[in-house]
């Protein structure tokens, strides 16, 4: 693997005192969803012009002048199994990282986008150099793996917090933090327009308005390989046993392709799909989350930011998850909370269900889907819910983030 392209490596060859520097690491997409808005706040404050962004970051990122040195899919993994198969690359990606960092392309600040066990390790070398070290979104400590909060003692110089009830958690543990809101909240409306994002769905399938005017279902099986393996196989079984219990109903399942490299494997799944069930109304886009969310009735959804998502457009969603048994089992040793959806962790009840591992089976999860759709009362009621939690999480999430970072930058540089 090559260190730095030498194309970029001019880039870091300015003189430190002419332009700030912030190097940055997003893990998978769901950081670079976060991280976008805060070089685009950056990109405003008059202290940050010039300033120059690099690291591992997706194209939300790049598209705000970050420079992505590595590729951000190496360290797009989820649960132990998965870690262990990935783990040489990703240490050979931290060391080269860490050194370069250190050396000719040492920022004046440093950070992370949630992915703590990569970052965590990064930021604990860099702080010991003297490099301050930011890290945004806590690491759940608070659902599992409590043993973190020392580790993040030693490498955070401060927690930028995503949810409320965080800050008081680090208070406890002696670290500095700031609640900065979650980006989402300011960059959903509060109020949903289903309509309008069918209008836009429908102009790109080139099919007409009227053919999303019956049930929409939005299926989100998520962002990595090891869940599109594990999870998308029986959302698609799922799909089929609705369509045959809501038969002589209009309906119309959406599911946004997070990444390019996730269209394959979910054609073939809706290739076999169509073979079993040839008039199944199955469509894949091209990222288009959003206005698939907002556009659907109901939500099938694998664990993870996008159940916050999902949530923020108010819609009644089942929670579904599948890891390898053994990440399962230590991941259950090591459970605080009784959940793991957003939603639920937010709401501090079970608003929405959650059907994991062996519970998730096509039956079970059908069943759910239906419940949501047989009633509407139910569903008004979880709508309030979500309106308040959305009202909670609105701050000028970006600006905040982007605040502390110039901060940090122009306190270094006056000492």
């Amino acid at each position: 693997m090559i260190l730095l392209p030498p194309q970029h490596a001019a880039l870091f060859a300015n003189d430190r005192n002419t332009l700030p520097k912030l190097a940055c690491v997003a893990g998978e997409p769901s950081g670079d969803l976060l991280a976008a808005p805060v070089l685009s706040a950056l990109n405003q404050i008059p202290d940050m012009a010039g300033l120059e962004v690099y690291g591992i970051g997706g194209p939300r990122m790049q598209a705000q002048g970050m420079q992505s040195t590595w590729p951000m899919e190496t360290l797009s993994v989820r649960g132990y199994v998965e870690a262990i198969k990935q783990l040489p690359a990703i240490l050979r990606l931290r060391k080269e990282l860490i050194a370069y960092l250190l050396g000719e392309g040492r920022p004046d600040v440093f950070l992370g986008i949630d992915a703590p066990d990569f970052n965590l390790g990064v930021e604990l070398q860099l702080r010991k150099a003297g490099i301050p070290t930011l890290h945004l979104v806590s690491p759940s400590i608070w659902a599992w793996r409590a043993g973190r909060i020392k580790k993040i003692a030693q490498a955070v110089d401060r927690m930028l917090c995503i949810f409320p009830f965080e800050t008081e958690i680090y208070d406890k543990a002696g670290v500095q933090s700031t609640y900065v809101g979650h980006p989402l909240a300011s960059e959903i409306p509060l109020e949903p327009k289903p309509l309008q994002a069918r209008e836009k769905i429908s102009q790109k399938l080139k099919i007409p308005p009227e053919s999303l005017s019956g049930l929409v279902i939005a299926v989100l099986p998520g962002s990595r390989n090891s869940e599109i393996e594990l999870i998308a196989p029986v959302f698609f079984e799922t799909m089929q046993l609705l369509s045959e219990q809501l038969k002589g109903q209009q309906l119309r399942f959406l599911i946004p392709v997070a990444t390019p490299r996730l269209r394959q494997p979910l054609e073939q799944l809706l290739m076999a799909a169509k073979s079993r069930h040839p008039d199944i109304q199955i469509d894949l886009l091209d990222g288009m989350a959003d206005e698939i969310l907002e556009a659907s009735d109901v939500v099938l959804i694998a664990s993870g930011t996008a159940t916050l998502q999902a949530a923020l457009w108010k819609k009644p969603m089942v929670i579904s998850y599948k890891v390898p048994w053994l990440t399962a089992q230590i991941m259950k040793r090591q459970g605080y909370l009784p959940y793991v959806g957003l939603p639920n962790i937010l709401c501090g009840e079970f608003v929405v269900p959650e059907l994991l591992q062996d519970d998730a089976t096509p039956t079970n999860l059908a069943a759910a889907i239906q419940t949501w759709i047989n009633q509407p009362t139910k569903v008004a009621k979880l709508k309030e819910r979500f309106e308040q939690m959305h009202e909670s999480l609105r701050r000028p999430t970006g600006l905040l983030v982007a605040q502390a970072v110039s901060q940090t930058i122009t306190s270094r540089n006056s000492r």
